[in-house]
């Protein structure tokens, strides 16, 4: 049976794996710092999983799991994910995306892990991009910390990769949305609408509604990265291949709420692309990847989640 350790595995994409990855019949480590996850969210998976609260800062922590649980495989999720909080704090967010992942990647030539699954953001290392949709030779060029550390992660697995014969794989994901994605956060355009559009509160646009994001549901997500456990190597977009606007995106929060919510438009706020998303070819030729959920249908399964277990 093969062993996969998942770091972050208790937060809203990394829960969603683990319950893909025991569904599969692997064997599953979990670490999480319980700083945004929560054990609730393994809650279907817990008794068949081993977990160690560890933070992927701390080496010696992360050391001990090695050596316990011995995994063939790493999927590294752990990460800060809020584009504004890198902005205002670029030295916590760097000491998570990258001293993290650089702590992990170390770790895991040491032990001679198999794999090292990486999961980065397309929807930020490229930056404003050239064109459209964005495939995996485009230039990276951030132009945010969380983008910047990100990369810098990336960086470090093929470092490590190359320099120790590690397999690794890299999937750039788009803006991931549903179940179990804090709506009272700053991050998760989506469920934080679909909160404000519940408690009749206007929902706040940062510019005019015209940028565009590439939206693709937590549980293709979850598909794609646990078939990156067994195949794939290098780069990949995971995504849903179209663009959407939040003006867009707000027609169909009106259309599954039913609300008739109203829009308060702000400044831009910085680091933020203007529009985005991702050409995946790569990843459906060599991972068979195939987004299942549409956007309006994904909507309506995050609105169900959020009317049950947050209002």
């Amino acid at each position: 049976m093969t062993t996969v350790l998942v770091t972050g595995g208790a937060g809203f994409i990394g829960s969603h794996v683990v319950e893909e990855l025991v569904a599969r019949d692997y064997h599953v480590g979990v670490v999480d710092a319980l700083i945004t996850g929560d054990l609730t969210n393994l809650e279907r998976v817990l008794d068949d999983v081993e977990f160690w609260r560890t933070d992927v800062r701390d080496p010696h922590g992360l050391e001990t799991v090695l050596r316990e649980l011995q995994p063939d495989v790493i999927v590294h999720l752990a990460a800060q994910t809020n584009v504004r909080y890198s902005m205002d704090n670029p030295l916590a967010d760097a000491t998570v995306n990258a001293i993290g992942t650089l702590n992990l990647a170390a770790l895991a030539a040491r032990h001679e892990v198999d794999r090292l699954v990486y999961a980065s953001s397309g929807g930020a290392v490229y930056g404003e991009p050239r064109y459209l949709p964005v495939d995996e030779e485009h230039p990276t060029h951030p132009i945010s910390n969380y983008g910047a550390s990100k990369l810098a992660g990336e960086h470090y697995v093929r470092v490590y990769a190359e320099a120790y014969d590690l397999d690794h794989v890299i999937l750039r994901y788009a803006n991931v949305y549903g179940p179990r994605q804090d709506p009272r956060g700053e991050a998760g355009v989506i469920p934080i609408f679909l909160l404000r559009a519940a408690r009749n509160e206007p929902l706040r646009v940062f510019g005019d509604g015209e940028q565009t994001r590439d939206f693709i549901f937590v549980q293709d997500v979850a598909r794609v990265t646990a078939d990156a456990v067994e195949r794939g190597h290098g780069t990949y977009n995971i995504g849903s291949g179209r663009e959407t606007s939040i003006n867009e995106l707000i027609d169909l929060i009106r259309e599954v709420t039913n609300r008739d919510v109203k829009v308060v438009y702000e400044h831009a706020r910085p680091g933020e692309v203007r529009r985005i998303y991702l050409d995946v070819t790569r990843a459906r030729k060599e991972l068979d990847f195939e987004p299942e959920t549409d956007l309006k249908e994904g909507i309506k399964l995050t609105w169900d989640w959020i009317r049950k277990h947050v209002l």
